[in-house]
């Protein structure tokens, strides 16, 4: 049995790994909500990995998401189908594309940036003002430092965060 309140980093993986879990689960409803239909997580990811990388190529896309180039070709020729996606030839090399989101594509993003806030909601307002104070500090200072994992950000942007009326 895990214990209600993890004390090692190892316990505490294990509850974010739940918390991811159940956010999967408020993340799918909003996937099929989406104004442009359903989206595959793949195909999300991969937006928001283009997001952070903007401008980058096929191979930084692929590392980011762990695979290989003909998926990630395939995956970007859907999303550019799509309308999410652009491709551009690159200034630097004329045999590299830079990756771009596309108005649609930002627009998606924005759409599921705001269900997603509007499925999470109901969770935070049924928690204590003071849990609530806990998870802020908790979650800012994960953001930060995935942030760093994830792509060598040096540091986050501070990002309001305000409690739900």
């Amino acid at each position: 049995m895990r214990p209600s309140t993890p004390s090692q980093p190892q316990d505490l993986a294990v509850t974010a790994s739940e918390v991811a879990g159940l956010l999967a689960v408020l993340w799918g409803r909003v996937q099929v909500k989406v104004p442009t239909g359903p989206i595959s997580p793949s195909q999300l990811r991969a937006l928001l990995v283009i997001e952070r990388l903007e401008g980058s190529n096929l191979r930084a896309l692929g590392e980011a998401l762990g695979s290989g180039p003909p998926a990630t070709s395939r995956l970007c020729d859907r999303l550019e189908a799509a309308g999410l996606v652009e491709r551009r030839l690159s200034t630097a090399s004329r045999r590299e594309v830079e990756l771009y989101l596309s108005r649609p594509g930002r627009a998606l993003l924005d759409e599921v940036r705001d269900r997603q806030v509007g499925e999470v909601a109901p969770v935070l307002e049924a928690m204590s003002p003071e849990d609530y104070g806990h998870l802020v500090k908790g979650l800012t200072a994960f953001r930060d430092a995935a942030a760093v994992v994830v792509d060598g950000d040096d540091g986050a942007p501070d990002m309001p965060v305000a409690r739900p009326a």
